[in-house]
């Protein structure tokens, strides 16, 4: 039995499929399959029902499952330890980036991370707030970089930035051709928002309840880069984080509103689950976001 093999029947046995585990662990499906054959080959057991939709575990398979997962976290804790004792910055990290910090700030943070780290295998997943959240207390990422207030219990979070957001409106929107406005001259426009989980789609409602804007008519996309465009088409008007819409600003395809008496930003925060041991590649990355802060306040 090795380190390897209890990975694998871990995996298969949380995802419940033999073809999902093989992807995420970047094996081939018969290779995952003979993981698990040496495994029953050698307890002299079936560990798993296997159908055609999902595997399942069997009674052996769930003690097995128990076991596994604390020689695993063990396993884990004593590599962390070892590597820190000797200071070597290797092994793999999971980071988790909101749509807007993942699309316009992390590609830089990750490139200078590899150039500092280049030992160090990193794996991004980019999805809105409400999903990098809950991967996060999942513990199926380390780290995760969003927008917007946590709504997830069992998760630290420390604030590292912050991001100013902009009403965007079409070039030949009627109050694009004024310098500023008030709150009041947004009643009853066109909106296009984020979808709901979206920390852009979050600070985008509570401005209008704040506001006590009528919403005309709403239209919903699933992409920031689809929210301008659709703006910038003429459809309606959004709010959006100003790293986005630089270039589109820049060629006057949209339109800055400024509101009168109102400075538009929100806090970026770093999360991670309060439980997990923090390997030294994590702590390394951890240091570099916090760099962040120190930059934009000095």
């Amino acid at each position: 039995m090795s380190i390897e093999q209890l990975k694998v029947f871990v995996t298969v046995a949380e995802l419940q499929h033999f073809s999902r585990a093989a992807e995420l662990l970047h094996l081939s499906q018969p290779g995952v399959s003979m993981h698990i054959r040496s495994l029953e080959n050698e307890f002299g057991t079936k560990l798993l029902h296997r159908s055609s939709k999902r595997v399942k575990l069997t009674e052996a398979g769930e003690i097995l499952y128990r076991q596994a997962k604390a020689i695993l976290l063990q396993y884990e804790t004593a590599k962390h330890e070892i590597d820190r004792l000797n200071q070597v910055v290797s092994g793999s990290l999971s980071v988790g980036a909101s749509f807007t910090i993942g699309e316009f700030l992390l590609p830089k943070l990750l490139a200078s991370y590899a150039r500092l780290y280049p030992g160090v295998e990193v794996q991004v997943t980019v999805g809105n707030t409400d999903e990098i959240e809950r991967l996060v207390q999942a513990h199926e990422l380390e780290v995760g970089l969003v927008e917007g207030e946590l709504q997830r219990p069992g998760i630290r979070s420390e604030t590292f930035m912050e991001d100013e957001m902009i009403v965007a409106v079409p070039a030949g929107h009627p109050l694009a051709a004024y310098r500023e406005v008030t709150p009041d001259a947004l009643q009853d426009q066109v909106w296009i928002f984020r979808e709901v989980g979206s920390g852009t789609r979050a600070y985008s409602d509570r401005l209008i309840r704040e506001w006590r804007l009528r919403v005309q008519r709403a239209y919903v996309l699933s992409s920031t880069q689809g929210v301008k465009e659709t703006v910038a088409a003429g459809l309606g008007i959004a709010v959006l984080s100003r790293w986005t819409v630089g270039r589109m600003l820049a060629t006057e395809e949209l339109k800055e509103l400024r509101i009168r008496g109102q400075r538009l930003t929100r806090l970026l925060s770093l999360i991670q689950g309060e439980e997990r041991a923090g390997t030294l590649a994590l702590d390394r990355f951890v240091q570099q976001v916090r760099g962040l802060r120190t930059a934009s306040s000095g």
